[in-house]
Parts: structure tokens; sequence; C-alpha cells
């Protein structure tokens, strides 16, 4: 693996581009890891990914104790490793044992062997041999190591065992990985506490790992906290590797981690918004949108999202943004849509997860050309204002 900063903003400013390479593939960064079900996005079949705007759509984020209730670790190492068994030898599959759909972590049940799970077979203990075993059998490109994530109430001195326990546990991993660790992202945790955030970054820091995940957000934590969270974090880690941070997903949230430095960004929100029935419908070609009176002429679009289950939408033959290329607004209306969501269909989400995931891998290239131009600061100010502006409109 190779990564390399391209552009940083300047004055100061924390927000970069960058270039990751591995293997055969290259992806820029600010970057999205679209979330899967046992190794695939929840309703996108491995030949519908090939619609997906590329390279943006190679990065797949795994998790290991999805296949924990499945074809043994043997069987997929026999196989070649998960991107023989899934068909994708060109994309990159990055490991990590937790996440936002099937695999919570549970820290009232970790303990000094392992880190707990609750997920659809039961709540689950891994130990660091558990993890490596599925790990060595998997071949990921990238894989983080075992962490105890804990959620933001708990006391200082649980922080601190937290810690403790993810570095143990680090070592553990390298120790027994083939590479020694060098497809490792090492994480970094310590709840809410800025203080065991910076020591966990720094000890991290210290091991042979090519890059760092910033764990343990959105598990409680304020939009404050979570500020002071992640520069505390990311002004600890080398410039040199990349930054990955999980569950964060709003837009907002997103701006916020690639104004701290964030390189790579792992979140459900894509899922979340389709189960729900949401459409993302905002802008994302501003770059090349004019500025008018030094704002962003945004009359292309309004609201972050609409909900397709309104009757609303019901006769509604316009796609779900006019400029849009996926496959479900070149080819589907709105009122299709609304129909197969009220039928419970489950092409509905199919087609729903196509158009979002392409909107928000659009809107990550949007983020990278504003820093390239340097224009971020900008543009997340105005993004956030308008932000702010539609949700105060909809209130009243």
């Amino acid at each position: 693996m190779r990564f390399a900063v391209t552009k940083v903003c300047g004055g100061g400013a924390k927000a970069r581009a960058g270039m990751l390479q591995i293997g055969g593939s290259s992806i820029e960064t600010p970057a999205l890891l679209l979330s899967t079900r046992k190794g695939l996005p929840v309703f996108v079949s491995r030949d519908l990914l090939a619609s997906l705007p590329f390279p943006d759509s190679l990065l797949l984020h795994v998790c290991p104790t999805h296949f924990m209730e499945g074809p043994p670790s043997k069987t997929i190492s026999n196989i070649g490793g998960l991107h023989h068994m899934l068909g994708l030898p060109d994309h990159i599959l990055i490991a990590a044992a937790g996440d936002s759909i099937e695999s919570l972590p549970t820290s009232e049940a970790s303990n000094k062997f392992g880190a707990s799970f609750e997920t659809p077979a039961g709540r689950r203990l891994v130990k660091p041999s558990d993890y490596m075993e599925l790990i060595s059998c998997m071949k990921p490109n990238l894989w983080a190591s075992l962490a105890d994530e804990v959620p933001a109430w708990v006391t200082e001195k649980r922080n601190k065992i937290s810690v403790e326990r993810t570095l143990r546990w680090l070592d553990a991993c390298i120790a027994l990985d083939v590479d020694d660790g060098a497809n490792t992202l090492g994480v970094v945790v310590g709840g809410s506490s800025v203080e065991q955030r910076k020591l966990c970054a720094i000890e991290v820091s210290k091991r042979n790992v090519s890059g760092f995940w910033i764990g343990g957000l959105g598990l409680g934590d304020s939009a404050e906290e979570r500020c002071s969270i992640l520069n505390a974090a990311v002004d600890c880690l080398p410039p040199e590797k990349p930054r990955l941070v999980s569950r964060l997903g709003l837009p907002e949230e997103v701006l916020e981690g690639v104004a701290a430095g964030i390189d790579l960004f792992d979140s459900t929100y894509i899922y979340q918004l389709t189960m729900g029935g949401f459409a993302l419908i905002f802008p994302v070609d501003m770059v090349g949108k004019k500025m008018h009176n030094g704002t962003f002429n945004n009359r292309g679009g309004d609201f972050t999202k609409i909900n397709l289950r309104a009757t609303t939408y019901r006769k509604d033959t316009s796609r779900i943004v006019d400029n849009c290329s996926c496959f479900t607004c070149q080819n589907h209306t709105r009122a299709y849509l609304n129909h197969l969501l009220n039928v419970h269909e489950m092409l509905a989400q199919i087609l729903l997860e196509i158009h979002n995931t392409h909107h928000y891998l659009c809107f990550f290239r949007l983020i990278r050309d504003t820093i390239k131009t340097g224009e971020f600061d900008h543009f997340c100010q105005q993004f956030v204002q308008n932000r702010r502006a539609h949700l105060a409109e909809a209130v009243l």
C-alpha cells in the first residue's frame, strides 16, 4: 500500500487531498468506504457495482464478524480469500471488526480476553487469535486491529482501560500477522477523553502500521466532543499515513471530518437512508456553478433528501435528480419509486441504494475538487449555512 498527500488547504487548515494505491488500483481521497453485509452492499449485487462511479466505488468495508456465522473460514481461504469468493478481484477490501448494522460493539461485555459485539446470532466475544484467523483466511487489502470501543458516557478509568486493551490487542494482532502488520490500521480509541485519545494516538503511531482508524465515534458523543476528539487524535498522528474514521455519515459530519484531516470514511448512512425510503437530492456540482454575491448558486436543488414514501410523489414523473447520471435516475421516476416502496417491493431498495450511493460518491468527488481549487473552507461554510436555513424553513 502507498499513500501520498497531494494537496493541503492553506491558512493552517487540515483538509487534504491524497492518493491511495493498493495493488493495481488508485483511489483519490477523501473517499467513502461502501458498507457491506458479508462482503457486498446490502442491496447492490456484484454486477450492479459496475454501474457506480469508477474508481470511487472500489472501496468496500467488510466486517470479519459477519463471517462467524457462515462459510467456515478455511473454506473462504481455500477459495482464495474474499476477493475470489465475491468475484471482485480488483476491489479494495478494508476489514474492521465492528459496524453499525449487524456487529455493534458492546463495551460492557468486553474483557481482557477480547472485544464483544452484538450480532444477529447473539453476543459474541472475539479474541485477537480468533480475529486474526478470520483475517488470514479473508485476505483483505487492509485490516483494522481489534479494539475496545467505548461510548462517550463511560468514566475516565474505563477510557484508560479501553486504551490499554486496544494497544495490547494491536500488539497481539501484529504478532499473529504473517506480514508483521504491513497491512494493518491501528485503531485510536479513548472514548470522549481527549487525553486518552492523544495517548492512544501517540502509542499506536509507534507501532508498525500502515495507517490509522479512529474508532469509538458515534457512540453518544456530541458534535462539540467529536470535533475536539478528532482534532486531538489527528494532531498526534504522522501526516504521511492515511486516517480513517467510522460512523460519521451525515454530510455535515463528513465535512467536519475532512476539515480535521480525515482521508477515509466508513459509514452506514446510505443504508439507513435507503431503508427509510429517502433519496439524496442536494447539489453535487457546485464547483461547476458560478458564484453570485459570494455564495454558490443553489437553485439546482434545495433540501438534503426527500421521503419517496410520501403521497406527494405518487404522480411525480420526474427523476429523483434531473442531472443525475445513475441507473435509477436514467430509467425510473419518483412515482415508480413511490409505488415500489408502498407495495413493499425489494426493487425499491435496490434502485434507491444505487442512486444514494452514486450521489454520495459524487459528493466526495465534489469535496476533493474544492480542496484542489482551494475553495473547501468556503464550500463547507456555505453548505452548512444552506442546510441550517433549509431546516429552519422546514420548521416554519
